[in-house]
């Protein structure tokens, strides 16, 4: 079973990565931002925690969590977002290892991988986890793959995607181990500083090569 965590610094360009990897190599991406949606959903008791903290005032008017508000919250008081990431990194964690039995049963059963990673053995899956050191989630992948950008180039794409200040890009950007940390990490590095093309051809190369393989 091979089980790719791909992940990154905020605005690196993982989700080009984990997209390119759905479309051409047609492999499941397990989504730890979906996951922590859906963790918050309404009336979900992580929701309810929230609001027993934070207030009322932090609901929509539809009854949906104001993101955008929370956000400003706990990246400005470290305290707070390790408080949020405590309620939230269970329920992740769960799902993603939900996800890893099913597919560990699936290879049990002696189920042949299709299309383009059929000559992979076992069953593959894509972990799209923006957190996964800071979460202490790499135990569960069988190798790392970080998308890596240079801090100035991060700043300028975080700030032009999430319409932020400079101030509060610099902020998000510090809230996660620093990409130089995190690159020394990896198993794989993707370099994300050149062009779209020049990334993808990366991810080519490393989908080709099992890591340990």
């Amino acid at each position: 079973m091979r089980l790719i965590g791909v992940t990154g610094g905020i605005g690196s360009g993982k989700t080009t990565v984990s997209n390119y990897l759905k479309e051409k190599y047609q492999l499941p991406i397990w989504d730890a931002d979906i996951y922590a949606r859906q963790a918050v959903e309404i009336g979900s008791p992580i929701l309810n925690e929230i609001l027993d903290r934070y207030g009322s005032d932090l609901v929509l008017s539809d009854g949906n969590l104001n993101r955008p508000r929370l956000g400003e919250i706990v990246f400005n008081l470290p305290e707070e977002r390790r408080w949020l990431e405590k309620q939230i990194h269970p329920y992740v964690r769960d799902r993603f290892a939900q996800n890893i039995e099913k597919l560990a049963s699936i290879g049990s059963r002696g189920s042949e991988t299709r299309g383009p990673m059929a000559s992979f053995d076992g069953p593959t899956a894509v972990l799209a986890v923006p957190l996964l050191f800071e979460a202490q989630m790499t135990d569960l992948v069988t190798e790392i793959w970080v998308v890596y950008l240079r801090p100035p180039k991060q700043i300028e794409r975080l700030m032009l995607r999430d319409r932020l200040t400079r101030e509060q890009a610099v902020a998000r950007i510090n809230a996660q181990v620093s990409l130089e940390e995190k690159r020394s990490l990896a198993d794989v590095v993707l370099d994300n500083s050149s062009t779209p093309l020049a990334l993808l051809e990366q991810v080519d190369l490393a989908i080709a090569k099992k890591v340990g393989g």
